[in-house]
């Protein structure tokens, strides 16, 4: 168990690292989980994850909150929806077996991984101006619909909600990421709270894994700073490959 837990906190620090620089620390994070742990059920595995998932977006957000201003009035009602859809979401991930969420899960993985590496200067610039109450509506929809998905799978969805964010209300890559972020911290408690209430969360993996993300995220943000995303590119890709090589070996075996 020792051994076990070593290596999940290693690749919570390489998870909160990478994604602090390009994001998808939940494509290293979540499968190195799943095959570490291989004899827990998928929904304990997941809500354990989520304590340094939370983690680390917090410190996040502490970060974009500093650049961007918010209207909380609307930003709160958003966070509330994709809360109750996570929530959701997460119930049903405890009624479904290992044996159909696992090759779901790879297959997700996959395509999440193709496109957090290939979408590099995605939301550059703002594109499009929605006027306020349609933006409202659609950051509605948004929030439910990836508040479930992430209650219900998870990797990706900050990468989804940045996209959501970009391509259907107009928003630049700094306000995308700003709403991102806080709809995630939101989506991430909503999952705690539900496995919180079932009893399902490893906090002797749970706890050494956050402090090794958010290490791994303060360090992360430091180098971003003074040497780019280029090499962070490259071992971030190098890294998920590996992983979820290893991963589809035990799905598919």
């Amino acid at each position: 168990m020792a051994t076990t837990i070593l290596l999940l906190c290693l690749f919570a620090f390489i998870a909160g690292f990478v994604d602090a620089i390009v994001g998808g620390g939940g494509l290293i994070q979540t499968p190195a989980g799943l095959i570490l742990m291989p004899t827990e059920a998928v929904s304990t595995v997941i809500g354990s994850l989520k304590i340094p998932a939370f983690t680390g977006t917090a410190f996040a957000v502490q970060q974009y909150l500093k650049k961007v201003k918010v209207i909380w009035k609307e930003v709160l009602v958003l966070m509330f929806l994709a809360f109750i859809s996570a929530f959701t979401g997460s119930q049903l991930l405890t009624q479904v077996s290992n044996a159909f969420m696992k090759p779901v899960i790879l297959i997700v993985l996959i395509g999440v991984a193709i496109y957090t590496y290939t979408k590099k200067d995605f939301g550059a610039v703002a594109t499009k101006n929605v006027h306020p109450k349609k933006a409202f509506i659609y950051g509605c929809i948004i929030s439910c619909v990836l508040g479930f998905y992430d209650g219900f799978i998870g990797p990706g969805a900050g990468s989804f909600l940045v996209m959501a964010f970009i391509s259907v209300l107009g928003y630049d890559f700094l306000k995308a990421g700003t709403h991102a972020k806080l709809i995630n911290l939101s989506t991430n408690l909503g999952s705690i709270s539900l496995f919180l209430w079932k009893g399902t969360i490893l906090w002797k993996i749970a706890i050494p894994m956050a402090i090794c993300n958010g290490i791994g995220g303060i360090l992360g943000s430091k180098l971003a700073i003074y040497k780019g995303n280029r090499f962070i590119r490259i071992f971030f890709l190098l890294v998920i490959t590996a992983t979820l090589v290893r991963f589809g070996y035990d799905v598919l075996k």
